[in-house]
């Protein structure tokens, strides 16, 4: 809710989505890169800079309701030396596969014991997040995007996941999971958020648990 939005949690979410969006999208565009896809590398998407990667309205709605998205890195799957279905897949993985490295980059520090996992409580004047509230907060948005995002529903790179892995016999159902994605998806995020908690939260927060020493 906005209400409950302070400072510091913004000021957290901000930085999270800053570095997450911008590695997460620059993952999608040096795998397909490395693959032999040079669309991604003279679109100017091999890039640290985060302009190259945010999109304004995704972003805002990520900082404020806690759903969002980055713009999307177009490729050429027959570019790809391996073939496009695969292709496409691993590139699709690159991504969420980047929040799950970040996210145990940052948990080093509550493994060892030098950082405690915190909330919202954790600031610095009221204004600024803590370093315990902000790493916390970094790795907790990390795994909720890589697991968001490897939902096999289209546009989320999941999908693009299970058509290079799944068997063509999947096809017809994989393209109306396409097809129909964003009407999925929407009605996941607005209606079926009991469903999408199960789905998420459960994982979500075993995962963050291991990583955090909880």
């Amino acid at each position: 809710m906005l209400g409950d939005l302070d400072s510091p949690t913004i000021l957290a979410r901000v930085f999270t989505l800053v570095l997450a969006f911008t590695v997460h999208e620059l993952a999608h565009a040096l795998t397909a890169d490395w693959l032999g896809d040079p669309t991604p590398r003279n679109m100017g998407r091999i890039t640290l800079n985060p302009l190259a990667h945010l999109d304004p309205i995704g972003s805002l709605l990520l900082i404020f309701a806690g759903f969002g998205w980055a713009k999307p890195v177009l490729t050429n799957p027959y570019n790809f030396r391996n073939g496009p279905r695969l292709g496409m897949a691993i590139v699709a993985f690159a991504g969420p596969f980047s929040n799950l490295l970040m996210a145990m980059l940052v948990a080093i520090p509550f493994q060892l014991g030098l950082l405690q996992p915190a909330g919202r409580s954790d600031s610095i004047g009221g204004i600024l997040p803590g370093p315990n509230f902000l790493l916390t907060e970094f790795i907790v948005i990390n795994i909720f995007l890589m697991l968001f995002n490897l939902l096999p529903i289209g546009p989320l790179d999941g999908l693009k996941v299970l058509r290079g892995v799944a068997p063509h016999e999947w096809d017809a159902t994989i393209d109306i999971l396409e097809r129909w994605g964003m009407f999925i998806l929407l009605a996941l995020v607005f209606l079926g958020r009991p469903l999408l908690s199960i789905i998420i939260v459960g994982p979500a927060s075993f995962i963050i648990g291991l990583l955090l020493g909880l």
